[in-house]
Order: C-alpha cells, then structure tokens, then sequence
C-alpha cells in the first residue's frame, strides 16, 4: 500500500471521527447549553443536533424534570424562644437551562440555604403553637418567597412542604400531658352528658309511665261508671216493666197483704231504731207489737221464778253455814 493511500485512509478515519464528534443527540425532557469559544451559543432540545467539534463545548444534560430536593433538618427559634429542629421538602423545576446554567453558582446547594434562611424567618414570627397549626400559612409564604428569589435561576418552585417539627423532648413531653388531659376533660365531658342525657330519658319514661297509668284509671273509672249506668238503667227498667206487669195483673188484697209481710221482713232484719209503718199495714202492725209484749212478758215470769229459786238456794246455804 502506497504512501498517498496510507493518508487517505488516516484522513478518513478522522473525518469519521469528527462526524461522529459533531453529532448530538438529546434526550427526552432533558436540554443542553452549548458554548462556543467559550460563549453561549444556544440550547439543544430534544433530538438529534450537529456541532463543531473543537470549537462548540455542550454541557451536561439538564433535567427539565420535576426534581424532588430534601433538605436535612434545621434548627429554628420561635417566637416564644423554643428551638425546634424542622426539616423541609422542595419541589421545583429548570425552566430556562441558560439562566439555570449561568445564574448561580450550585443551584441545589442555593435553594438549600435560601429555604432555611427564609424557614427561620418566617417561623421566627410565630409561636409554638401557630407553628405547630399553620403548616399551610408557612407552606405557601416560603414557596412565594424562594420561586420569587430563584425566578432569576431560571427555576420554578411548584411546592414547599414542612415534612418534620421536632420540638425539644421536655416541650413534647409537657404537650403530650396537655393533650391527655385534654382528653379526660372531653371524657369527662362526653361521660357527664352522657348521664344527664339517660336521667332526662328516665324522668320522660317515668313521667309518660305516670300518665298513661293516670289514663287507664280514668277509663277504667269511666268504664265502671258506664257499666253501672248499665246496671241501674237495666235495674229501674226492670222493676219498672215488674211493675207495669203487676199493675197489668190487677192484683187483690191477699197478695198486697202477702207484699206487706215481706215489707215487714225487711224492716225487721235492719238496723234502724225507729221504724215507719205505712197507715194501710197499721192493723197488722198492732198484732206483731202485742204478740212482742206477750212473749216479753212470758220471759219476764220466766226471769222472776229464776230469781226466786235462786234467792231460795241462798236462804238455804247461810243457814248451814250459820248452824
């Protein structure tokens, strides 16, 4: 092989090399800055770009991703002078690869520190407490503030997140005795309404008991007198309808005298004092007082010659005595 086809190969093979050198390809969400002598020239996006070798120098691929930064834990003073140790999370994205490239130095480490100065700021304002429930307030002051602050970076600060709030160990332990007796007091609470509420559904049962018992008796006594209305109506009906049959029957003097006896039966048998006779039934009242005074006066004789024999057996027995 002669000389002139020994170069004509070596020139070939760096031809190749050089086009190979000048082909760039660029990945999918991601863009390169390129340089040329040593400044910018422009910004290859997705696809496939030629360059110049040796004279165009292309950085490192930027992500245009959503990058997800998680920052260490840093110390912040309250407003009531507690020290507490709060680590953040950011979320951000490269807008602009040129300002992201030539703005800052270390970008990540720049939004780091921006977060903690601006964290300390903004926690330096509140006390405990509104720490501890305002995460959304603190969340949305710090992402205005750092997007504003890196907007020339050529970055955008889609959310800021308060991922841990470590208060001292004595503060945790002095609201973890708040909390529980937070939690008796409801208890307390919740058990004492609880109470109030089963005595007034046991005072509003005894109090429907008592009135339906009061109702019942009410019916009952109207039931009681409903029937005995009954009973006396069907009663004065039937001695009514007795009677208007005897009249009916025109009944003599033997069953009017016969009435009367039983009349007098009943009269007999009560416990009156004093009795009235009807004017009709005076002659047989006249016979039953005079057979009343005979047999009164029979006992009467009876009673004496008791008396009499009994003195007698007394004469008789002191005379004994005496002899």
């Amino acid at each position: 092989m002669s000389t002139v086809g020994i170069v004509f190969l070596v020139l070939g093979v760096l031809l190749l090399v050089v086009l190979c050198a000048s082909i760039r390809i660029v990945r999918q969400a991601t863009a390169v800055v390129v340089e040329r002598l040593g400044k910018y020239h422009k910004t290859l996006e997705t696809g496939v770009h030629m360059v110049i070798p040796f004279f165009d120098r292309c950085s490192r691929p930027i992500s245009l991703k959503e990058i997800v930064a998680d920052f260490k834990p840093q110390p912040v003073i309250t407003k009531d002078n507690v020290t507490m140790q709060i680590d953040t999370v950011v979320y951000f994205q490269v807008t602009d690869p040129k300002l992201f490239s030539y703005g800052v130095d270390s970008p990540i480490r720049a939004i780091e520190n921006l977060t903690a100065t601006t964290l300390r700021n903004i926690v330096g304002e509140l006390e405990l407490d509104e720490t501890l429930t305002s995460r959304d307030i603190v969340n949305t002051k710090m992402r205005n503030i750092i997007d504003e602050a890196t907007d020339p970076w050529g970055i955008k600060i889609n959310r800021v997140e308060l991922k841990n709030i470590l208060p001292p160990k004595d503060i945790q332990d002095a609201m973890e005795k708040q909390m529980r007796a937070e939690r008796e007091r409801r208890e307390q609470i919740l058990k004492a309404e609880g109470e109030k509420r089963s005595n007034i559904l046991v005072a509003e049962g005894e109090k429907q008991a008592q009135i339906l018992r009061a109702e019942a008796e009410k019916q009952t006594k109207i039931l009681q007198a409903e029937a005995r209305k009954a009973e006396l109506i069907a009663q004065a009906e039937g001695e009514n309808k007795a009677i208007e049959l005897i009249n009916n029957a025109n009944p003599n003097a033997q069953y009017i005298t016969l009435q009367g006896f039983e009349a007098l039966k009943v009269l007999a048998n009560g416990k009156s004092t004093k009795i009235i006779v009807p004017s009709e039934i005076q002659n047989i009242s006249g016979l039953l007082a005079s057979m009343t005074e005979v047999v009164k006066g029979d006992n009467n004789l009876i009673n004496n010659e008791k008396s009499a024999n009994h003195e007698k057996v007394e004469t008789k027995t002191v005379r004994k005595t005496k002899k």
